[in-house]
């Protein structure tokens, strides 16, 4: 049937090819999201668990990322501000406590996300699929550059946090170790964790106490790194000369000439070629793994570092660089969501974030973060970079670490910046909590 005439007749099944063409959650298609739906609560219903498997998890977590995400964009006002990251992650985080949601499907989605630990091939791909898709000196240039926006950033962040606590009675010993440094440890794995037995050894905490103040500012920074991500991509939307969409240095009429033909071929591309590209991100990621164990390095800042190694010295054919690139394109718009529900069940306790909401405790994460990436617009500005993509790099600082990275630069729609989330959240925090330590211990010695 011509191509007009199939928009125009309502008999099967070109009705039916209408239905699932224009209506959509997510990227799924209207009917196969309700046959999902139906699936999996049959499947609960009738044998009263669900397994862990990844046929049934992508089924799960695509249903109910999707529909949490949907939720998040139709939101009046903060829909357009980051609102389906925020809804993704933490709405799932809420129907555990309350249970609201199935035992059998958190039982499952937990058990998957910690088996698998599917977050890193999603940060991999992403990493990997971004340095590709870079120009060799914008990238240079872009790693050295960030570092003075995001120091500038951390003290003034710092400084204001620690000043504003006072303000609220709270004594700067007290507003810096437990408030201000939580926000910029780099997250739960690389920050939270450290801190809390840095904390344990040298105040005489228990260290579940300590990870008990220390964790729920983590999460709280986390959350208002992502509200600021979605005003910046507002404000960049509003005044599109302040923002790269997605590029933290202007990129020469050359430079551009050449990303729209690797973009044309993106589209002309094998399955062996998107192959490769998922391989080589594994195989980098890898490298990154061995790395850790050899030097201590986080494997993915190890699986970044490897990456530009790899683009710098052109390694690879054009061909596997448009793979790697198409590979990026797929986890940004198919993976995202189901990644971040599955962040929120597993790995997110709402009774945490709940306890933290203190009026001071929120005026000082508020001001702290609001500092910190304020500063980064600025100095980005002067130095030549767009400053709206760098102050999103700035969010970044004060996220939950490579969960916090995906949703804030989900909600500020720049999931290209990833590569420079991971140096701000993984070796800032890293540095940040290492010093801290070192100064609190010499300084009750």
């Amino acid at each position: 049937m011509a191509d007009d005439t199939y928009l125009k007749s309502n008999h099967w099944p070109y009705g039916w090819w209408k239905l699932m063409d224009n209506y959509k959650i997510g990227v799924i298609p209207l009917p196969l999201f309700i046959i999902a739906g139906i699936m999996i609560f049959t499947e609960v219903l009738v044998t009263g668990k669900l397994p862990s498997e990844i046929v049934v998890m992508v089924v799960t977590c695509a249903f109910f990322g999707f529909l949490c995400g949907e939720i998040g964009k139709r939101l009046p006002i903060v829909g357009k501000m980051g609102a389906a990251a925020i809804c993704a992650t933490f709405i799932p985080s809420a129907l555990v406590y309350y249970g609201i949601l199935p035992t059998p499907i958190v039982q499952a989605t937990t058990k998957f996300y910690k088996d698998t630990h599917i977050l890193y091939l999603y940060i991999c791909c992403i990493i990997v699929g971004s340095i590709m898709n870079m120009d060799k000196k914008t990238l240079i240039q872009g790693f050295l550059k960030i570092f003075a926006p995001m120091v500038c950033g951390e003290i003034v962040g710092m400084l204001v946090g620690v000043g504003i606590g006072y303000i609220l009675g709270l004594s700067p010993f007290e507003t810096f170790f437990f408030l201000v440094l939580p926000i910029m440890a780099g997250g739960v794995g690389e920050g939270a964790i450290p801190l809390s037995i840095g904390y344990a050894s040298i105040l005489g905490m228990e260290q579940g106490d300590a990870l008990g103040r220390v964790l729920p500012i983590v999460m709280l920074g986390g959350l208002t790194g992502i509200i600021c991500g979605g005003v910046l991509n507002r404000l960049g939307k509003a005044y599109p000369h302040l923002t790269g969409n997605g590029r933290l240095l202007p990129a020469s009429e050359e430079n551009e000439i050449t990303n729209n033909k690797t973009t044309k071929a993106d589209s002309v591309i094998d399955v062996t070629t998107f192959a490769s590209g998922v391989l080589l991100a594994a195989i980098l990621y890898m490298i990154g793994m061995i790395g850790h164990k050899l030097t201590g390095i986080p494997a993915p800042v190890g699986m970044l570092f490897a990456a530009v190694i790899v683009k710098l010295a052109s390694a690879v054919s054009p061909k596997v660089l448009s793979g790697s690139q198409v590979v990026y394109k797929f986890f940004q718009t198919s993976v995202t969501y189901p990644i971040l529900f599955a962040v929120g069940v597993a790995i997110t306790p709402w009774e945490k974030i709940v306890a933290a909401f203190t009026i001071v405790n929120l005026i000082v994460i508020i001001c702290t973060v609001v500092s910190l990436v304020t500063t980064g617009f600025f100095v980005a500005k002067k130095l030549g970079m767009y400053p709206i993509d760098a102050a999103v790099i700035s969010c970044c600082q004060s996220g939950q670490g490579g969960t916090g990275d995906v949703a804030i630069l989900t909600a500020a729609e720049r999931m290209e910046l990833m590569p420079f989330a991971q140096i701000a959240t993984r070796i800032g925090g890293a540095i940040n909590v290492s010093v801290s330590l070192l100064i609190l211990g010499n300084f009750l010695v």
